[in-house]
This record gives C-alpha cells, structure tokens and sequence, in this order.
C-alpha cells in the first residue's frame, strides 16, 4: 500500500529530519551544551555536548560515511577507527624504538579540536561528497554554536568534542599531516592528535620538530603546543598512558603520570573520613579497577600487583581509622583471629595509621582472601584472564 513517502524516508526514519531541515541545527533546540571536564595533566577540556535527535543524525551520517573515507585514512593512524586501537598504536610505537629509533619528536597540538578551520575541513570534506544537502548539514553543525548559560555564542572555528561526528572529520583534517610525513618518509605514529614521530638522532628529531611546526602551523592553520611538545628519548616521554624502558628490547610499562593518576584517584575514593562503610569503598573502587585491568594489562612489566598490594593498604589504613578508639581496634583485630599480643602491640605502637597499615597485625586481619571475599577486584588476575 503506498504511504506517500519518498524511497529514502521509507528506508530511514530520520530522513525527514536530515534532508528536510526539520531538525536543522539552527533552531534553537539543536545548538550544543558546552560542558568542561578536567584534563589530566592539569586544565580544563571542552565539549560540545548534542542535543539527543543531533546525536542520532550525526550518529547516521557518521556510519554512511566511515565506511567510505576509513579504508583511505593512513594505516598510520589509529584513534576512532574500526578494528584499531590505542594498544595497536602503543605497540608500533615500541617497534619503531625496537628498531633503532631511540628518540622521539612528540607533539602536541594546542586545542586542536577548537581549532580546526572550518573552510579547510569543509574543501576537504567537498572533495568526497557530491551530496551538497549532506555539506550544507556538516557545515551547520559546524558553525551551530552553544547556548551557555543563557547566552548563544557562535563557533567560528573548531569541531566541537562529544559529538559522534567529531572524531571522523578530526581524522580527515589530520590525514593531511599522516600524508605528509608518509611523503617524508618518516616512522610515525598518530591517535587523534597525539602524533609521535621516531628518528635515530637527536639533531634529526629537532629538524623534523622545526620543519612539522612549519607545516602544521602554516598548511594546516594549527597551532603546536611548545610547552609540551618535545625532543627526547622514548623511555622519557608517555604516550597514551605508556612509555618503553631503556633497554636493548625495549618493554612497555605504565607511565609514571598515569600511575599517579591512579593513585590520587583511589586517594579520594578512600578517604579516611569519608563517612562510609568498607564494602560501600569497595564497590566504588572495582569499576576503576576493572578499567585500568582492561587498559594497563597491556603492560609487560608487573605494576598491576603493585598497585594492588598498595590499594588494599589503603583500605587497611581506612578500616583503622574507622575503628578510632584503641578499645574498638583491640576488639575488631580479636575477632578477626589477631594473636593478642599482635593485637596490643599494634593498638599501643606510636605509629601513624599509614605505617601501621603494613602491620603485622593489619595484614593478619585483612588478608587477600579476606579482601576477595569482600568483593574486591585484583587487577593482575583480571588482566591474566
């Protein structure tokens, strides 16, 4: 029976929406939330957050045109892509230092994605798309704007973060610079705008840092950040949360940042006067354990036992600040099957709750099989299974 509808409305529901300008995003209801998270290394990041129909639209022009633009990206490339991933990319970067190339030219863009010329992203986008109903729709995401607080203000430049259209049109401004440094014949390895460049000496590396600089600054009207970009050996910079050790066969390992992260982190989820009970502690704790099992298990060193040997004196030292009075620590460490003269050495000894959670009668309370009953999560056995 008909329905009076065009093939592509019958096809897909949100055709109306896309080619109509029913949900065109310069009506008020489609500009984006801007929306600021902390960067890790200090900072704020901003994000363009969409309304839900702009999520589904961009979400259907992202999975007509991935498929089509992904296959000509550079193999170079790793960060959004289907069938890559950040550990594919940490692991090229160790064969390159395996290789000989012991130092590395790191850049770093300075807030890349709001800076991205709209005209040059939109020649290129031109450049492989006829459809000039899809351009006029890229560009008016582009330049929609945000309602802040009330107050529109225009975007005149940059591909707003958070959008699902956001990291395949980052991904084709950047292939330009993959292009050019496959032209130069160079070993690289880029994830969005993390562009790491290996060569074999040190006076190579500050040639190709002066010359990208050139380019990128130049050609690509970005801006190179450098304060944080550098010239220096692998084992000294981090890349996606790794670096490599100083070896004839260079292994990964955790970057020191990263660790740091992870302990300030498990730091403010165990606070000593936090008001709740062990179990509530360990609930919040295991889905960062969880992540970081599934992420820094890539690792070939054992940091994940350390951490969390450390993590469960963490929750030692909580529970004996809890107990609080020396009456309270005595009773709770024989019940838990503390020897007595275990027990009154460590209520009596002069030392503060964070020594005394390496205790001897500490670790007779909480043992490993105690935390695992609790429900706590063990990073190396997540990351060994």
């Amino acid at each position: 029976m008909p329905t009076g509808r065009r093939p592509h409305e019958r096809r897909n529901p949100y055709a109306p929406f896309i080619f109509r300008g029913a949900a065109s995003p310069d009506t008020p209801n489609f500009w984006t939330v801007p929306v600021q998270i902390p960067k890790p290394a200090g900072g704020m990041r901003d994000l363009g957050i969409p309304t839900a129909i702009d999520r589904v639209i961009q979400q259907a022009v992202l999975q007509r045109l991935q498929p089509l633009w992904d296959p000509t990206f550079s193999e170079h490339s790793y960060g959004f892509r289907p069938g890559r991933s950040a550990h594919q990319a940490v692991a090229q970067a160790q064969a390159y230092v395996t290789e000989g190339y012991r130092f590395v030219v790191d850049l770093d863009l300075a807030k890349f994605f709001d800076r991205v010329n709209h005209d040059r992203l939109m020649a290129r986008v031109a450049a492989r798309i006829s459809d000039r109903r899809v351009l006029r729709l890229i560009r008016r995401y582009l330049t929609a704007g945000v309602l802040n607080n009330g107050l529109f203000e225009d975007s005149r430049e940059g591909t707003p973060q958070g959008g699902p259209l956001s990291p395949l049109l980052s991904n084709l401004v950047l292939d330009e610079l993959d292009r050019e440094l496959e032209r130069r014949g160079h070993r690289f390895v880029r994830y969005a705008d993390d562009c790491n460049v290996y060569v074999r000496s040190e006076k190579a590396g500050r040639r190709v840092m002066t010359s990208l600089t050139r380019f990128i600054e130049g050609c690509l009207k970005l801006q190179v950040n450098m304060q944080k970009s550098a010239v220096a050996r692998p084992w000294q910079r981090s890349f996606l949360g790794f670096t490599v050790t100083d070896e004839p066969q260079p292994q990964r390992r955790i970057a020191d940042k990263a660790v740091a992260r992870f302990k300030d982190r498990v730091r403010d989820l165990t606070r000593r006067h936090r008001g709740v009970s062990l179990e509530r502690m360990i609930a919040d704790l295991n889905p960062l354990l969880r992540g970081w099992a599934g992420y820094f298990g890539f690792s070939q060193w054992r940091e994940l036992s350390s951490l969390d040997g450390w993590t469960r004196r963490r929750l030692r030292c909580v529970v004996w600040v809890q107990w609080k009075t020396r009456g309270r620590r005595y009773q709770e460490l024989r019940r838990l099957k503390v020897p007595e003269r275990t027990a009154s050495a460590a209520i009596f000894s002069p030392k503060g709750p964070w020594r005394l959670s390496s205790s001897s009668a500490l670790h007779r309370a909480f043992t490993n099989a105690r935390f695992r009953t609790l429900g706590l999560l063990s990073m190396e056995k997540l990351a060994a299974a």
